[in-house]
This record gives structure tokens, C-alpha cells and sequence, in this order.
């Protein structure tokens, strides 16, 4: 049993996008939650809808794909901080992802937010994971 679900769905979605899969299911907490809604706002993925089954719940997060070899919108989602070893940084220490086309996702003291709304406010935190 794996009991860190952000690894589990960034997983997840890494694999379902080389399958060209149109849908995933994974465990829903609320930083997979908080993940999913981060993903649907920047355009990555379709829909994140809740789904329960047998009192447990899960989130099936719909995949974006474009032309006709439906190749993934999300190219690479990569975790960089892991429970073996935190990764850190201030607001002026948050990577540009191919120069703002990409995201990072870093945990902060307002919630889960994207590197853009932290510079902006200033404030730093975990850095979660990269997306582009």
C-alpha cells in the first residue's frame, strides 16, 4: 500500500499520458484535490470530477490531447520534493519552467498555489512538482 497519494497521482498521470488513456482514477485527498483544480485551471487536463465507490473516494480527472496522434498536453510532470528529502525555496528561488510555459506547484502557507501566484505574493514553500 503506498500511502503517498501526490506521488501516486502524479504517477498516474505520467503513465496514463504515454498510454494516450483519456481518463485516470486515483485516490482523492485534499491535495490531490487541491492538484487536480491547480491542473484544470492552467489548462492541462479536461475535467476533475468526484467519484465514491464502496465509501472510498476518488477523483477521475479527464486528459487534454491534441491533433490527431492525440499527443498529452502534459508533456512531463516530474515530482521534485519527496518525503525522503524536502526541497525548499523562497519566492525568488521558485524555477521558471520553460520560461513560464511550465508550472510548479509549491505548497504554501495560503494553500497550494502555482509558481506565478507565489512570486507575486511572496511567499515561498516545498516546491511539489514541475509540470510542462
Amino acid at each position: 500500500m503506498n500511502n503517498d497519494t501526490i506521488s501516486t497521482m502524479i504517477t498516474t498521470t505520467r503513465n496514463a499520458n504515454t498510454r494516450r488513456k483519456v481518463t485516470i482514477r486515483i485516490p482523492a485527498t485534499k491535495m490531490t484535490r487541491c492538484i487536480g483544480r491547480i491542473l484544470l485551471e492552467e489548462g492541462f487536463v479536461k475535467n476533475v470530477a468526484e467519484h465514491k465507490q464502496n465509501m472510498k473516494e476518488f477523483l477521475d480527472v479527464s486528459l487534454k490531447h491534441q491533433g490527431k496522434k492525440r499527443d498529452p498536453y502534459i508533456t512531463t510532470i516530474k515530482r521534485i520534493s519527496k518525503p525522503g528529502l524536502r526541497i525548499y525555496s523562497d519566492h525568488q528561488g521558485i524555477p521558471k519552467i520553460l520560461g513560464g510555459m511550465g508550472i510548479v506547484i509549491p505548497p504554501t502557507s495560503y494553500g497550494l498555489v502555482t509558481d506565478r501566484e507565489a512570486r507575486r505574493k511572496k511567499i515561498g514553500g516545498e516546491i511539489l512538482c514541475h509540470v510542462w
